[in-house]
Formats: C-alpha cells, sequence, structure tokens
C-alpha cells in the first residue's frame, strides 16, 4: 500500500491510565512528531462493559484529542481479549485445547469458531464501526490482534475437522491410505468413529489438523474484514498485525498461521517485529522478518508494533532506537508504530516498557523519538514507498514448518524449521545480498536468479518438479538437508532421497544421523579457503552423483561422504548443503556459489556485517542507499554507487567516497 507520509505513533490506551493525561500525552505526541495511534483492539471489556451494553467515552475522548493534534488513528477490532461476562454466558467460549480447557484470564483464549463468540464479534464490530466510519482521522482498521486458533480443538471444532475430511477424502478408504492409519490400528472404517484428533500418534493427522487450524484462522480474519469492508471509507485501509515464531523475540515463520492466506482479505500487511537490543541488536530480525511481512502483498508494509524500551533487557542504547526506525523503513516498510506509548502500573505487561516510562516524563527514548519525528517530517518524502527489488529470494513453507515440529532436528526442537531458514537468512544478511521471502504455493519462481530453499521437509510432486524446472531452466537453487524427503501429509517418499529433486542437485542419500564429532570441512584444491567447522543436530551421508563435493565430513567413519555439493543442471545450478555447520564456512560456500553464478563478487573492501547496506528506489525515481552500523564502534563504507546526497545531513556525497559511520549509526544516500 502507498502512503503519501510515514506514519509515526504508538499504540495508546486511555484506559489504562492511573490518571487522566490524555491531553498531556497529544500534545508530546505531537511535538514528538508522531501522527499516528493505534487504539481499541484491547479494550472490549470498556466498550461494552455488560451485555449490548455500549460505552464510546474514551474512544470519543481520544479521536477528539487526536483531531486537536493533528493525529490519524488506526482504529483495532476488540475481539482478541473476552470480557468476563461473555465467558460467564458461555462456558464453552473458552478453548478446549491439547491440555484441556483454557481458565479465564489471558487473552487469546476463547474458541474463534464459537457461534457465541463470533456473533458478541460481529455485533461490538459493527457497533464500534458505526461510532467511527464518518471520523475524517480514523485512517484504517486492524483486525484482531496477532490472531491465532489458539489451538482450539473442542467437539465442535472436532466435528468441522472431521466434516473438512470428508469434503476433501469423499471415500474413506483414501483418507486412511493417504495418512497411513493402519500404523497400530488406527485406521478409521467409519467417519462416525472419528477420535479425538489430540489423541492421534499419527504425525500426517496432527499436521492435517494443524493445516486445518490454520485456515480457521484465515476464514475469521476474512469474516471480520467484510463486516468492516461493509462500513469503511475508499481512502481507509484493513490490515492486521501479524506476528512470528517467538524464542524471547520475533525469530522466523509464524507456525500457527498461512500468512500468505490470511492477508488476502487485506489492504496492505502489518507486521509486529520485535528483536534483542543493546549490544544483542543486529538488525537480523527487523530484516528478515520484514520480509515476510513485504512478500504478504508483495508491497510495502506496516510496522504496528515495534519496540520502544520494551522488555527490560532491550532499553535500547542512544541511537539505536532510531537505528531501528530507519531499519524498517529501509526494508520496505512504511510506518514505525511503538508498543505502547505509556508504560502500564499493573498487570502481566507493568515491565514492558513503552515510549514514556511510568513517571510519563521526557526520557532519552522520548527524546530521539522527537529527533525520528523531526527527520521523517523534514525528508519522509524521500523515503515513503521503497521499492526493492532483489535478485534472490527465500521459500516459506507451513507445512515444512509443521514437519519439523513433529519430526525436530536434535537440539533445536520445535524451532527447527526457523533455525535453518535463520540459518540461511542471516548469513545473506550478514553478507549483504538483500532478499525476498516466497510462499511455497507458488510455482513460477523464474523472477529471481537464486532460490533459497530452507529444510523442505513436505513438499507435493508438484513444487519439486517446479524447482527441478526452475534449475533446469537457468535457476541457481540452494537447498539443505530435510528437503524433498516426505509429501503434504507427512508421509516419506519412498524412492531416491531426495524426491524429485535429486536430479537437479546431482546426488543422493539412503542414511542420515546425528553428527557427534564430526567436522565439515571444505574442500582441498577448490576455490574455497580451508575452513572447518563442527557440524549439528543433522547431517546426511551424500554421494555425488553428477554433483561436485565442495565440503566433506572429517570423521573415520564418515569422510567418504559430501557434506555440501554443487551440480551444473540444464542451464542452471545448485548447491546442496547436507548438514548444519558453523557461519563462517557457511558463508564462504554461499559466496562462492553466488559468485561462480553471476551474482556480482563483493571486492576486498565490500561491506560485512556490523556494516549493512540496503537499496531501493524511492516515489521520486531515484535510488536510495542505506548503509547501517550494527556495532558500538565507528566504522567505515565505500559508496560504490554515483554521485548524490546524504540525506540526514543533506550534505553531498562524491561517487566512490568513504562514508565514517558512528557507533549505531545510519546514513541515507539518495542518487
Amino acid at each position: 500500500m502507498r502512503t503519501d507520509h510515514l506514519l509515526f505513533g504508538a499504540a495508546y490506551y486511555l484506559e489504562y491510565l492511573p490518571c487522566d493525561r490524555l491531553e498531556q500525552d497529544m500534545e508530546m505526541m505531537e511535538r514528538a512528531g508522531m501522527n499516528t495511534i493505534r487504539i481499541a483492539e484491547s479494550t472490549w471489556s470498556t466498550l461494552e462493559p455488560s451485555d449490548g451494553v455500549f460505552d464510546f467515552t474514551y474512544i470519543d475522548r481520544i479521536l477528539a484529542a487526536a483531531a486537536r493534534h493533528h493525529i490519524s488513528v488506526i482504529i483495532g477490532t476488540p475481539t482478541y481479549a473476552i470480557p468476563a461476562w461473555l465467558a460467564k454466558k458461555y462456558p464453552d467460549i473458552l478453548a478446549v485445547t491439547k491440555n484441556g480447557q483454557e481458565l479465564y484470564g489471558h487473552r487469546q483464549n476463547m474458541d474463534i469458531t464459537h457461534p457465541g463468540y463470533r456473533m458478541h464479534c460481529e455485533r461490538v464490530i459493527r457497533a464500534l464501526m458505526e461510532r467511527v466510519k464518518d471520523v475524517p482521522h480514523v485512517i484504517g482498521f486492524q483486525l484482531d490482534n496477532e490472531t491465532k486458533s489458539y489451538g482450539t480443538a473442542g467437539p465442535g471444532v472436532q466435528q468441522m475437522f472431521v466434516a473438512y475430511l470428508k469434503d476433501k477424502y469423499p471415500d474413506i478408504r483414501d483418507f486412511n491410505r493417504e495418512f497411513g492409519l493402519d500404523y497400530w490400528s488406527n485406521r478409521v472404517n467409519d467417519w462416525a468413529d472419528f477420535p479425538d484428533v489430540r489423541g492421534t500418534i499419527n504425525q500426517s493427522l496432527a499436521a492435517e489438523f494443524q493445516k486445518f487450524q490454520r485456515s480457521l484462522v484465515t476464514d475469521f480474519l476474512s469474516w471480520q474484514a467484510d463486516i468492516v469492508r461493509e462500513y469503511k471509507r475508499e481512502d481507509q485501509f484493513i490490515t492486521q498485525n501479524f506476528d512470528f515464531d517467538w524464542i524471547d523475540y520475533s525469530y522466523g515463520y509464524q507456525p500457527e498461521v498461512n500468512q500468505y492466506d490470511a492477508a488476502k482479505c487485506m489492504t496492505v500487511a502489518g507486521a509486529d517485529i520485535y528483536h534483542p537490543s543493546q549490544g544483542d541488536l543486529t538488525g537480523a530480525e527487523i530484516a528478515v522478518c520484514g520480509n515476510i511481512a513485504r512478500s504478504l502483498k508483495n508491497e510495502n508494509y506496516l510496522i504496528l508494533e515495534t519496540e520502544a524500551q520494551g522488555l527490560t533487557a532491550w532499553l535500547p542504547y542512544p541511537g539505536q532506537l532510531l537505528l531501528q526506525a530507519y531499519s524498517h523503513i529501509a526494508n520496505g516498510a512504511n510506518s514505525v508504530m511503538y508498543w505502547h506509548w505509556h508504560s502500564i502500573h499493573n498487570a502481566i505487561e507493568s515491565y514492558w516498557k513503552g515510549v514514556l516510562s511510568h513517571d510519563f516524563s521526557e526520557n532519552e527514548t522520548y527524546r530521539e523519538a522527537c529527533r525520528i519525528g523531526a527527520e521523517w517530517k523534514r525528508i519522509g518524502a524521500h523515503l515513503i514507498n521503497l521499492k526493492k527489488e532483489n535478485r534472490v529470494a527465500l521459500l516459506l513453507d507451513n507445512n515444512s514448518l509443521t514437519g519439523l515440529r513433529e519430526f525436530p532436528l536434535e537440539t533445536t526442537g520445535n524451532q527447527s524449521y526457523n533455525a535453518v531458514m535463520r540459518w540461511l537468512a542471516d548469513a545473506l544478511y550478514r553478507m549483504n545480498i538483500e532478499f525476498d521471502m516466497v510462499s511455497s504455493g507458488e510455482r513460477d519462481f523464474s523472477g529471481y536468479d537464486f532460490l533459497v530453499v530452507p529444510a523442505l521437509y513436505s513438499a507435493s510432486e508438484d513444487l519439486l518438479n517446479a524447482l527441478d524446472t526452475y534449475v533446469a531452466d537457468g535457476g541457481h537453487l540452494i537447498a539443505t538437508f530435510r528437503s524433498g524427503f516426505s509429501d503434504e501429509q507427512l508421509k516419506i517418499y519412498h524412492d531416491r532421497q531426495p524426491h524429485i529433486i535429486n536430479k537437479c542437485l546431482g546426488i543422493h542419500y539412503d542414511q542420515f544421523t546425528y553428527p557427534k564429532d564430526v567436522a565439515v570441512v571444505s574442500c582441498s584444491g577448490g576455490a574455497l579457503p580451508d575452513l572447518s567447522s563442527p557440524a549439528h543436530d543433522w547431517m546426511e551421508l551424500v554421494t555425488c552423483d553428477t554433483a561436485v563435493p565442495v565440503a566433506r565430513y572429517d570423521h573415520p567413519a564418515w569422510g567418504s561422504y559430501a557434506a555440501a555439493t554443487e551440480n551444473s543442471y540444464g542451464k542452471g545450478a545448485s548447491l546442496y548443503l547436507a548438514a548444519f555447520f558453523g557461519e563462517e564456512l557457511l558463508e564462504a560456500l554461499l559466496s562462492s556459489f553466488f559468485t561462480k553464478n553471476g551474482y556480482a563478487k563483493l571486492s576486498e573492501h565490500a561491506p560485512h556485517f556490523p556494516v549493512i547496506v540496503k537499496h531501493g528506489t524511492n516515489d521520486l525515481g531515484k535510488e536510495l542507499y542505506y548503509y547501517f552500523n550494527y556495532s558500538g564502534e565507528e566504522q567505515t563504507v565505500l559508496h560504490a554507487a554515483g554521485a548524490g546526497t546524504e540525506l540526514r545531513s543533506e550534505k553531498a556525497v562524491g561517487e566512490n567516497e568513504t562514508l565514517l559511520l558512528s557507533p549505531w549509526d545510519c546514513r541515507i544516500v539518495e542518487v
């Protein structure tokens, strides 16, 4: 979605404040250059304090104050946290999961398919939309909040799942065969006998249920979007704040939502991205998760939540808030909005701090936000709607993510798919190779010179054939271990592994193990430097057919097998990584493959992390080069493009000029 200015602001909850300071808050936001707030999505019990009784006092006051201070508003539908009276009215509204029935208290504890829940959701959404639809400075609507199925698996959901299976497999014999249910006498000979899926030991069936649960999320968001669309103006957008797999911060592709499907009902994709800070700030989460968000609609996206102060360990160093903000914009975002404006004085998020601390006074974070706001007022027209055209894409697949949760790697557990994805994505990021994400639902990858495929454990034959065709037609495929191993139902292919793509990879294997005291070493005599790295989590014993080994195992038993291979196939080429190993060797293998196959080789002066370079074309048709220093020490970087202007300082920059980057600094050159 294109915008005419960058959106900058925070979530704001007057309902949470211990004192009335609405006017003061709006004045401070305006002074900081903030122009947008998000409201309402967390406050159903305030909007509807009792069944059918609505109170819009807070909404009306916030909207009026925002108008006085030239602040736009995004309205969230308040459906992700149910009021106590609703839980009392429908005791079965609380989701039944594999752990039993949820208790009231935390958010996102309900069955999103429950008819009573849906009825009350629709009623409060319509009442809210009637109230705000004609307000000029309401610019858009957010559907729910970080929506998932929340593991709902009660009797009603089970019945829906059986109906879904009956529609997909009209002949129950096909169902039993597809899922291999003869194992341990799990065969179902009559749909009426279908057991509670929560007890299954069949990972194929478990994975199908998770796929079905993801479809419930798509349906729920589409249903809400249809209601909102009845009221919204043409100039208003519909979005959702998608979140990501979480390991104490945003990490990778979300396992509980098919975000590509769910985003179809929206005008613009939105995202919530959180990450480590201080000395652990790398910008990798901003890039990787932002790339996912950008790919959902193949256009600019909104950052609806990110950290200001955030968790206690995340308090940013001076300069980091500004660095983070520009990192989002350089990745294609058209907004930066903080969770949240003010720190909360009670309940579970008391120590998830906002822009302001608990005393509401100006602090270093607020003053740095003022710097961001002032700069964006001055140069924002040069930054909005950044268009990115990348030659490299990384394939994302929900089914493989599920498959590797069911059959994880040795130590990475439920994060195993995203661990492999981040292994590759982070290497590209450190090497300053910008990349897009693409859905495994696509079949034509010809728009990219290089396609990176992490752990494609579950893949249909038509997808594997599409990858084979991609290479044969001149593409360059980088694939990893555990790819092409099972079909869409997680049934393991019973011919040569990896299934179908063994031809374009030029390899096969029939054994694998967890590495113990095994090193991966680059093959001597090649273009690679002599490097060695411990293998971990997984290794395949690969035999080269037409491929050439570029790394091998250093081990008395496994030394004859390849750990990484390259292969020419048709007009293209492939690189296969048969094991997990260290980042230095990975980067060397990737660099060699990219260079051999036409990706411009970086010179000895080219940047590498902690200096990160991002590039795109702005609305003025000019090229932007962002230079970031993700370290606490000064860095230099060569501006290898033509002469231009550094936007933040408004100073001229010459062609091939060396730029000095202060600690945690950012420069933007417009050419």
